[in-house]
């Protein structure tokens, strides 16, 4: 009963952690215009399987990072460096003036290692697992959590996350009408995500 309450309470804040414009569905929806519906979906999957692993580090760490602030700051600061490195890359990316390119023939697991990388990249998800694993108390005090329930946190957090990046590539039919126009703007959207996401570190890097 426990595991079941924990999962879809985790499964519904995870799609909804992943539902607003973002590195990874953008890249996913890039993917889809770019290099077809299938390939997107084999970014999807690598990013899941990425945050699966995400997952299980934030709950194993949740009472660590807790009971430690300065372990929370540097990493938040490790996510400050990522995004003002990606923040240049793709501004300089929208900068390239160059034809969207359509190779839909083949899809293989360069595009699943693509979403690895990505979603490697985004380290948002850590902290906001730690907040949820936090929230619902899964060690229930104890030092030690149930496997259990690391399982089943874990799982919901995949699958939710997964679920919601899908659904960009259920939906990249209505995006590939406007493939000009996302592909001219889709660069500038991700450096200025990155131009937030420094923000808001900053913010919190000094408010700790």
């Amino acid at each position: 009963m426990e595991e079941t309450k924990l999962f879809l309470i985790t499964y519904l804040a995870a799609f909804i952690g992943v539902v607003p414009p973002g590195l990874v569905n953008m890249t996913v929806a890039k993917t889809c215009v770019e290099k077809g519906k299938k390939n997107g979906l084999y970014v999807a999957i690598g990013a899941g399987i990425v945050i699966l692993i995400q997952a299980f580090i934030a709950v194993l760490l949740a009472k660590y990072i807790f009971d430690h602030p300065f372990v929370r700051k540097m990493l938040l600061r490790a996510g400050l460096v990522v995004f003002c490195i990606l923040a240049v890359y793709f501004f300089i990316q929208a900068r390239h003036k160059r034809g969207i390119r359509h190779n839909r023939q083949k899809a293989n697991a360069n595009s699943i290692f693509k979403g690895m990388l990505i979603a490697a990249l985004n380290v948002f998800p850590i902290p906001y697992f730690v907040a949820i694993a936090g929230a619902m108390d899964i060690s229930g005090g104890e030092m030690e959590y149930p496997w259990s329930l690391i399982i089943s946190f874990a799982a919901a957090a995949c699958l939710g996350s997964f679920t919601s990046l899908y659904l960009y590539v259920v939906l990249f039919d209505k995006i590939e009408k406007k493939a000009e126009s996302f592909a001219k703007y889709s660069n500038y959207f991700m450096a200025g995500l990155m131009l937030v996401l420094i923000v808001v570190a900053l913010i919190r890097i000094f408010n700790t």
